[in-house]
Order: structure tokens, then sequence, then C-alpha cells
């Protein structure tokens, strides 16, 4: 059976026909990700210890994960199943066969010397990653995702003068998904891991914890003169929030920037990143795959997966984001770019479904989620942080559509319901049914738009009287007037007339 082999060190190809991102003092930055994806299974990849997090140390870790003689590895078919799940969400190649091999160096939290990787024939080959920066698409190509098993944790803190081994993450099953150098610049860079981190979680093969380690993000970095070769790349290792990511990519472009207009060189090495002093530091120099002594492993034979085990799968998945948010461009007709944010997580997706069934309002409820809902929940660091943000307990589809009726009915402005909508979000009461809840601000704020037609009249008659010079410009076409004798009216209203009604009786009387 044949096989495609992707590139082994993809990072060493020319980017032919990729587009250049912005320059930094006249280079080009090259970046390149692998993210270390730990899966969701209840047991290690190769033995039956439990992957649960925060357990007493070495209190998780069977004869397999010690390494002791004899102790063979046996294959977890949910880490299988995970990978060829991402695999689907990517629109990658499944392979039929995939080979694990050994990966040797020796370090003191790798009790065998060597770690269960693949190498040459990986299980996932090729995919892409779309996502939005700002308005504008970009698409993100992926060498492969393969399985391997996380070595375990040398502890220095609780020490004097040695350090402590922690076997329990040892074996832990982990998808490596390893990109092109195919981003050009930090913001690129963290809006592809966060859209990476939303398709891990959405289709629930990882927690997407990053401060547990869950998922842990390596940005390989260089910089070039443009049309020139890739640079000397250096690995940024173990970022672990977007945040930190974003401020070590940069640091390191420019630290290397500056190393190369002063006439040095470039090492290739594995770097740590400082987020107290905002540095990054060299931690060692960088391995090649040579260095690593790959051959395939004598105890386990070749992983081979059936296109009937693929095509269950598939089947069985739930909607993945981006037909998610194709079916929201043709049944509400939103644009791409709306579709993708409420698609950011399942979530938050299904509340705005929610949302838009309750209030017949597609596209004002994608409105109030994009402006209202999405910026109040990054603001309170539930995105994109955690995996899934569900919102039910606070009842905010119904919120939403309660106030998207008092809109539609004209009982309030946009600019009185995002009041309404504050409130709404920090008192976050459920005790009351959610429309009560909006009549009952409304009414505490006395932002209730007036519905007496007579009594709005009156007062802009009174506006048109104070204001005659505004009246004999809009009547010789000046429709800046006409704003500002709205203005006016609105203001002397306190706000409470609806501004398409105010305008409506303008043009009546000025006609």
């Amino acid at each position: 059976m044949s096989q495609t082999q992707p590139t082994v060190n993809p990072f060493a190809q020319m980017q032919a026909g990729r587009p250049t991102g912005p320059l930094v003092l006249g280079y080009e930055v090259i970046i390149g990700f692998e993210t270390h994806t730990q899966l969701t299974t209840q047991s290690k990849i190769f033995s039956r210890a439990s992957t649960a997090f925060g357990a007493e140390p070495n209190t998780q870790a069977s004869a397999v994960d010690f390494a002791l003689p004899g102790a063979l590895p046996v294959m977890n078919k949910g880490a299988v199943q995970r990978a060829i799940e991402f695999g689907l969400a990517v629109n990658a190649h499944i392979a039929e066969s995939s080979v694990f091999a050994r990966k040797n160096y020796f370090y003191p939290d790798l009790p065998k010397g060597y770690q269960i990787s693949q190498f040459e024939i990986p299980v996932v080959q090729g995919g892409t990653v779309e996502f939005f920066l700002g308005d504008e698409k970009k698409s993100v190509r992926l060498v492969r995702a393969h399985l391997e098993e996380d070595a375990g944790k040398s502890l220095h803190e609780d020490f004097v003068g040695m350090s402590g081994i922690d076997l329990n993450r040892a074996g832990t099953p982990l998808l490596e998904i390893v990109t092109e150098p195919d981003m050009r610049s930090s913001a690129e860079a963290v809006a592809y891991a966060k859209e990476l981190h939303k398709i891990v979680t959405w289709i629930g093969i990882c927690d997407g914890n990053m401060q547990e380690g869950s998922f842990r993000c390596d940005a390989n970095v260089s910089v070039r003169k443009p049309g020139a070769e890739l640079g000397t790349r250096r690995e940024i290792k173990n970022l672990n929030s977007f945040r930190f990511m974003q401020q070590a990519i940069d640091y390191e472009v420019r630290w290397q920037i500056e190393q190369i207009e002063d006439g040095k060189t470039i090492q290739q090495a594995t770097v740590l990143f400082d987020p107290d002093t905002g540095e990054t530091r060299a931690m060692r120099t960088k391995e090649d795959a040579a260095d690593y002594r790959y051959f395939p492993d004598p105890d386990l034979p070749p992983l081979v997966i059936s296109r009937e085990w693929v095509e269950e799968t598939r089947a069985a998945m739930k909607e993945l984001p981006r037909a998610m948010a194709a079916r929201f461009r043709s049944q509400h007709g939103l644009s791409e770019h709306d579709a993708a944010q409420l698609t950011c997580s399942w979530g938050i997706a299904a509340d705005y479904e929610d949302a838009a069934k309750l209030s017949s309002e597609p596209k004002l409820a994608a409105n109030w989620y994009i402006n209202a809902v999405l910026p109040a929940l990054n603001s309170s660091d539930a995105l994109p942080e955690i995996s899934v943000y569900e919102l039910t307990s606070t009842k905010a589809p119904a919120k939403i559509a309660a106030l998207i009726s008092r809109i539609s009915d004209n009982t309030i402005s946009n600019k009185a319901a995002r009041q309404v909508f504050e409130l709404l979000w920090s008192r976050n009461t459920v005790d009351a049914e959610p429309i009560a809840q909006v009549d009952a601000l409304i009414e505490q704020l006395g932002l209730k738009q007036m519905s007496d037609t007579s009594e709005l009249e009156k007062i802009i008659d009174d506006v048109l009287a104070a204001n005659a010079k505004n009246v004999e410009e809009v009547r010789a076409g000046n429709a800046k007037a006409m704003n500002a004798l709205v203005g006016q009216a609105m203001k002397a209203t306190k706000g409470k007339a609806n501004p398409a009604q105010v305008n409506e009786l303008l043009k009546k009387k000025l006609a």
C-alpha cells in the first residue's frame, strides 16, 4: 500500500508563492507552529494509567510509564479515534497505515531514554486551518499531526540543590500538530493558535486548558530579507497563553533582527519566554531530526485504520465550525466574517441559534452576540482561554430575544437597549423570566420611548421654532442641518423619542 510521506522538516522548505506579511524594520517574519494537544482519554496512550490532572507525584504511573523491564506498550484506541476526528475537522488525509518510532534522547523525565512518536508516516497528513485576522481571511497549511506520548515533568521549586521527577504525565497521549511556516506576524500566529484551540475543543479531543498544559504551543521563528532564503529558526517552547505568545514572538523577532544588523549569526536553538522580563532566553541548542536517531518501534505494529472506521467517525461527529458558519451564511444571510465570529465556540454558536429562533431576527441576534455578548465574555477573560463557554445558566438567548422584541416594538432604542444589556449581564439574574427582567430594567432606568405622537409633535414644533437657521439650511438641501435638528429633538425628549419617528415627523413638517 503506497503512503504519502510528508516532508520531515517542513521549516527547511522555501515558501514559493506564499504571500508576504508586513515587514519589520525591512525584514519578513516567518513563523511555523508545533502544538502539543493533550487528548481527552481517561487512560494513557500505551498503558491503563489515569491521565487525571493534579494527583500526587508518581501515583499515576504504571510499569509501562516507569519503563520497567518487560513492560510492553499497548495502543489506546481512544487516542486513535481522536486523531481521526481532528484529521476530518481540518480536511486532512487519514493514513490507512502509520508507523510508530522511537525518538531517542536522554533526559531525567524520560525513563525509557526514548519517546514513542511518529516520524516518517504520521496518522494525519496535510490539512488546513482557516481563520480571520481582523476582516482578512487567512489560511495556514498543516504538514501533519502525529500521535505520541508525553514525557514526565521535572520539579525544581520544592527542592534545594536538586530536582524531583514526577512521572504522572509520562505516557499521556498527545497529538502534535505541525504547520508549514505560513504565518507572517505575531498577530497572525495568535489568530491561528486561537482557531486551532477552537477546533480541538469544539470536537472534544482536548479540554484546551493552557494553564494545565493541555494545549502547549511551540513557535518556530525566523526572519529574512524579502525574497531571501529562510533564515535560521529559533523555537520558543511551551507558550501557555495567547498574550505571552504574542509578546514572546514580538521580542524574538526584534532580537533576531538586532543580531543580524550587528553582524552576528543566528544559531538554531530552543528558547524559553520569561513573562516577568518579557524576554526570550536560550535553553539549549536545537537538535535536528538526525540527532534523535529515529527508528521504527519494534514493540508496536503499524497502526491500521480502515476506511469504514473513518467514515463511521465522520458520520458521528457533530457539525464542524466551518460547516456551521456556512449554514449561518445561507440560512441567516450573515457575512462570512460574522458567521466565523459566531462559531468561535460551540457554546456561543448554540446560544446564538437559540436567540435567532426565539427572536425570529437572526441578523439582529447576530449583531447583539458579536457587538455585546462576545465583548462582554472577552472582557471577563472567559474566551478563548476555556474550551466552551456555556451561557444557558444566564438565559442569554432569551434575554437577547427579549431585548430585540422591545427594540422591534419601539419600546426602547438601540442605545437604551445597550444600557439594559449591561445591567442584565452584570447582575446575571436567573430567577425571573427574561422579558420581565428587561421590562423591569426599562422602567427602573426610565428608558421607555415616547409613544404619544401628539406630545412628540409639540416638542418638534418647539425645536423648529427655536432653530430657524437650521430649518432654512435643511430646506436649502443641507443634510447636516437635518442631523442637528434630530439631535435637538432627541435632547429635548431626553433620548426617549424614537429617532426614526423624529426623522419622519421632521421631514413631514419641513416638506
